[in-house]
């Protein structure tokens, strides 16, 4: 057990207080999307009750307003995540949209028998948009696998590079296993070998702050709505010479510099990457959630959840026929298992009759299904605000399918 005390924060996220069928709900599918405290849905509504207005047009007061908290918002989450100063931030769609930007960027300096490095273990927003260049430009990619208690085989991860390599992309966090990578380690080693270096944060963040200054990725993305935030919001954070070379992914309002029959030019970045009316409420509830994150004493936090799926572990392993993926020390609080007498979906469907949200299926990993030679898992996945009894909640939800199952 670890001093953190979740009650502190439990109240400020109303959501946790509702009942599922008369039963008290148990979220454990905060690697899915997590919830939202009450101060990130009151900026939300504070600026469309107060503040509503277009950005970067108007010179009437709202516009202002607006596109001061705007900006404002891109400069707080820039600070909090120790951006490099040779790096910029965009606002996008979330990390899935960081990714196809970036990938569409990238298809100008790439050519054929161009060689992509990617690991097993990545959310299928990671590998089919590089899956789809691939096939546009004929580059090839390399997937590298695991060792047994789900790590990157790293060694072997490194010997895929060769002189054709250009670029490495890979999660910091899988949302399947929990798994932490070396992303310091992985950075400065694609970096000797020349490779530009794309990293999905989207399961990181929610388990604690980012230093992108410490190892300094060309390009790292995450999502809104899995750090406390609005959901349609995310961040790409990108080498601001890099972005300024790469064609515009969208084209349209406020992302042109002039345009005429002739021809047009464009804005740097960030604007030039956030084509037509962004979404300004998003960025603006995105900083608060990143204000509320500034209040957590995540080194505790993180033994809190810890000991919380070090419990859920324990209390499957009671049940028997339970096989947990992914084992790795110091592993993020993500429990991802197949019980051998129930189909995931099944396992599932009990659960939340006790009010118990957990997630099966693959996970949108699809290839990491397929390299552990099963169709699905079911993953429950923690987040700061979760308690024991809500992994004892979980586990009596277990303890009922056994009995229908058993």
């Amino acid at each position: 057990m670890s001093s953190f005390d979740p009650e502190l924060y439990r109240a400020d996220f109303p959501i946790l207080s509702r009942e599922i069928d008369g039963k008290p709900l148990t979220y454990l599918d905060n690697g899915a999307t997590s919830q939202k405290p009450q101060c990130v849905i009151d900026a939300t509504s504070r600026f469309y009750a107060n503040e509503n207005a277009n950005i970067h047009r108007g010179v009437h007061y709202l516009s202002r307003t607006a596109t001061e908290h705007y900006e404002a918002a891109r400069t707080s989450i820039k600070s909090a995540l120790r951006t490099p100063e040779t790096h910029e931030l965009i606002f996008v769609r979330g990390a899935t949209e960081g990714i196809n930007l970036i990938t569409n960027g990238l298809a100008e300096e790439l050519s054929a028998g161009d060689e992509i490095v990617l690991t097993i273990m990545e959310h299928h927003a990671n590998i089919v948009p590089w899956q789809i260049l691939a096939q546009k430009l004929d580059l090839k990619l390399h997937f590298i696998g695991l060792t047994e208690e789900g790590a990157l085989d790293l060694d072997a991860w490194k010997a895929a590079f060769n002189e054709r390599t250009r670029v490495a992309s890979f999660t910091h966090i899988s949302n399947v296993l929990g798994t932490i990578n070396p992303v310091a380690e992985m950075v400065a080693f694609a970096r000797s070998k020349g490779a530009t270096t794309v990293v999905d944060g989207a399961q990181a963040l929610p388990h604690g702050p980012v230093d992108l200054s410490s190892f300094e990725p060309d390009f790292y993305v995450f999502s809104g709505h899995k750090v406390f935030g609005p959901d349609g919001i995310g961040v790409l954070v990108g080498n601001r010479d890099r972005l300024n070379g790469f064609v515009p992914y969208q084209s349209g309002g406020d992302m042109i510099d002039r345009v005429a029959v002739s021809g047009t030019t464009f804005r740097e970045v960030p604007e030039r990457f956030e084509a037509g009316t962004p979404n300004i409420s998003g960025a603006i509830a995105l900083a608060e959630a990143f204000a509320y994150m500034e209040k957590i004493d995540w080194k505790a936090a993180a033994i809190h959840e810890r000991s919380l799926a070090e419990h859920a572990v324990e209390e499957l392993k009671k049940l028997g026929d339970i096989q947990v993926f992914g084992t790795t020390p110091d592993k993020t609080a993500i429990v991802s298992f197949l019980y051998d007498v129930a189909h995931p979906h099944d396992v599932s469907t009990i659960l939340d009759t006790e009010g118990v949200a957990v997630r099966d299926g693959h996970h949108c990993a699809q290839p990491l299904m397929d390299y552990l030679k099963v169709p699905a898992t079911v993953r429950a996945s923690f987040a700061f605000y979760n308690t024991h009894a809500d992994v004892e909640a979980f586990a009596k939800g277990m303890q009922k399918v056994q009995r229908f199952f058993g």
